[in-house]
């Protein structure tokens, strides 16, 4: 194997992306997946998973890997598009070793695995042969303490799960991830270790994530976390996903916790849970670009430069009388962001309005919101009560995820089953503990 070193830190594979001979990404490495040996020798390298579109991951035999460098790993172009299942015999090193408890074999002393490392062998295998490990300080294993490599044979406890498992390391290899991406991990994840790092990420994070995961798993994290976290992290979300999770929890916990939540942050979603699924009341978000009529064009513009800002709804900004929050200003139109930037920064919105097109009723159906945004071209359109206030808008998004399929998401994260295997794949996994 040509343009490998000597020892690679795993951790540091985290995200990095992968490309065929041709020079062409294919993906990007979720994980290394390995095989524990008897006798507490070195686990062996069985291969990578790595992310490929449409959100699959697969499994990338380590054989085939040809070069591994600081941002990119080149295999020799054969890969199986098969999904990747782990087998009992098949440990995943970051989700299932990193920030593990272990104890040192000589002292007894628990120590906390930041990183591993592999290393090819003469026969052109790779073996886990070193552990980073941080040893406790006076105030436990979780503060910055000494950090030192030691040889795979010097710990014990990966195979039982006495001191549980952190999440901090993995959290921080996964750091620049798309919210999409880390929902996709997490969803791989086994239940307990899910739990463990949902309740390791911070609540923005969390609440990306969980908008991006299918409802069950967005149930089961929310079920785990105490009422107090579970409600930051729902004033982290936006209103409407945050109303469609608790949609699908039982009265009495939807209720205790929309109690938990501050008042300003509960409003619009109590407001949200008043209107059916399928409304344009249910789709939109309560937290459009709102304007008043003196507004300049470079003041909105300024607003939809928001790099936390939805793209759909940076389409657009609405302009109202004031006060401009959702449900009390008067909707007097919208201006489209295509005007905005064709007009000089000291214009006032109020001049360049488009009003004729009507608004979005809340009541409409799902099916009369699609066919609004089609007929105009529209990626968003805002939602007005009969008193002319407005109340949010639709995004195109929203209306895309509620005429899929309700396991859309889940059935993106699995993939379409294809039970071709591949005999060099499958050779090294069933010999991956010899």
């Amino acid at each position: 194997m040509s343009g490998v070193p000597s020892r690679v830190f795993i951790a540091r594979l985290a995200g990095i992306a992968v490309f065929d001979p041709a020079g062409d990404q294919v993906g990007r490495v979720r994980d290394v997946v390995v095989a524990l040996r008897p006798d507490d020798r070195p686990p062996r390298v069985l291969g990578l998973t790595v992310e490929v579109a449409p959100r699959r991951t697969v499994f990338l035999p380590i054989t085939r890997v040809t070069t591994i460098e600081v941002d990119a790993i080149i295999f020799d172009g054969r890969l199986n598009v098969r999904r990747f299942q782990q087998r009992a015999a098949e440990t995943l090193v970051l989700a299932e070793m990193i920030d593990r408890t272990v104890r040192l074999r000589e002292s007894g002393d628990p120590v906390l695995v930041v990183d591993v490392a592999m290393e090819p062998t003469r026969t052109r295998d790779w073996l886990v042969g070193k552990v980073a490990v941080r040893r406790a300080t006076s105030r436990g294993l979780r503060r910055r303490g000494e950090t030192s490599v030691v040889e795979w044979g010097a710990v014990e406890g990966f195979r039982t799960t006495e001191h549980g498992q952190g999440a901090g390391a993995l959290i921080a290899a996964f750091e620049n991830m798309k919210p999409a991406d880390l929902a996709n991990f997490v969803h791989d994840l086994p239940e307990k270790r899910r739990t463990e790092v949902a309740v390791a990420l911070d609540d923005e994070r969390l609440a990306d994530v969980l908008e991006e995961l299918p409802e069950d798993d967005q149930v089961e994290i929310l079920g785990k976390l105490e009422v107090e976290r579970a409600a930051d992290v729902l004033e982290s979300m936006d209103p409407d996903d945050a109303a469609d999770l608790l949609g699908e929890l039982p009265t009495d916990q939807r209720e205790r916790l929309l109690t938990r939540m501050e008042p300003h942050e509960a409003a619009p979603v109590r407001r949200l849970l008043t209107y059916a699924d399928n409304s344009a009341g249910g789709l939109m978000t309560t937290d459009p670009v709102v304007v008043p009529p003196d507004a300049t064009v470079a003041e909105a513009l300024a607003m939809i430069r928001n790099p936390d800002l939805n793209p759909a709804l940076a389409a657009q900004v609405y302009v109202c009388r004031p006060p401009t929050a959702t449900p009390t200003g008067r909707y007097l139109g919208t201006v489209h962001f295509q005007r905005l930037l064709r007009e000089p920064p000291p214009t006032l919105v109020s001049g360049i309005v488009d009003a004729e097109l009507d608004p979005l009723r809340p009541t409409m159906s799902l099916e009369a919101v699609a066919t609004f945004l089609a007929t105009y071209n529209l990626v968003a359109g805002a939602v007005v009560d009969e008193n002319g206030h407005l109340l949010g808008s639709v995004t195109i998004d929203d209306v895309l995820d509620h005429l899929l399929p309700e396991d859309w998401r889940e059935n993106v994260m699995h993939g379409t089953p294809d039970e071709s295997a591949d005999p060099e794949e499958e050779a090294l996994r069933a010999g991956g503990i010899a």
